[in-house]
């Protein structure tokens, strides 16, 4: 499109608001476009703590990613990576290891072409064009395969992308796609919309957004989002309030959490239990 910056790809529709860039938009970054901050301009509107939600949303992530590289986590697939910002998986884990390696994938072109930016030379981090609705494309896809051994523990991060995909699709069913895919001992990191704790503001802001955007948003509750985990099990503190998992801080917490409406949690697919061994005696829980 005649005059646009360089590093948008041709085709790309910068006249209507677009999920990737409207996240960049409200973390302060600069890859996004009138359309996107109109929108998020109008979402501050109904919700004044859009941004804030934004931040600790990311701030999520970054804390899932060190637990996991903590508990020896070393391959990662993050599906709706968005466009990259400061603190990104692969800088995250590679903290706790050089080698860790890192696949992201998502289905935006500007999200797409900035993280080959970003991650050219790098042998230990892909991105790839995959749709959280065709799971077996991502699973099945040649950087994936070369980049995370699935026989092996994986960390599975599906932050804010679920709520983007209608029941009709069956989300439910693309994320046990995934699970089934992986080794025991992985984990699966989520953060998703829900309307609890402020029913109105989730509804306002689900009516601003869909008029905008032509991924419509899904919010959902907490028995829903509950079901995504399949037979995992969640580590403490549970499915909470984002400010609520694991804060680096208690100043961190605000006396509200549920203003802060995506719920979060991280989980562990268990190793098989031998068979003549009780999950409760000392062999079990010491394997």
């Amino acid at each position: 499109m005649a005059g646009e910056p360089d590093w948008v790809p041709a085709g790309v529709d910068t006249r209507r608001a677009n999920i990737a860039r409207l996240y960049d938009y409200l973390l302060g970054g600069s890859h996004n476009f009138l359309a996107d901050q109109d929108l998020g301009r109008a979402l501050a509107a109904v919700e004044p703590d859009v941004r804030a939600i934004a931040r600790a949303n990311r701030a999520f992530g970054g804390r899932a990613v060190r637990f996991l590289g903590a508990a020896g986590i070393r391959q990662f697939l993050d599906i709706g990576s968005g466009i990259p910002t400061e603190g990104n998986v692969h800088e995250v884990a590679q903290r706790a290891d050089r080698d860790a390696r890192v696949v992201y994938a998502d289905i935006d072109p500007v999200a797409i072409a900035h993280s080959r930016t970003i991650l050219a030379g790098r042998e230990n981090a892909a991105i790839i064009e995959g749709d959280l609705r065709e799971p077996e494309k991502i699973l099945a896809h040649d950087d994936t395969r070369r980049l995370v051994d699935f026989s092996q523990p994986t960390g599975l991060l599906l932050v804010s992308v679920l709520h983007y995909v209608a029941d009709a699709d069956d989300p439910w069913g693309a994320v046990a796609t995934l699970r089934d895919a992986l080794a025991p001992g992985s984990y699966l990191v989520l953060c998703h919309w829900t309307a609890e704790g402020k029913p109105a503001v989730v509804q306002a802001v689900g009516k601003v957004f869909n008029r905008s955007v032509a991924t419509q948003s899904h919010a959902r509750s907490r028995a829903e989002i509950m079901g995504l985990f399949g037979d995992f099990e969640l580590v403490e503190p549970g499915l909470v309030h984002i400010p609520l998992w694991r804060p680096d801080s208690p100043a961190d917490v605000p006396r509200d959490p549920s203003r802060f409406w995506c719920l979060a949690g991280v989980a562990r697919k268990s190793l098989p239990v031998r068979r003549g061994v009780h999950r409760g005696s000392r062999s079990a829980r010491d394997q």
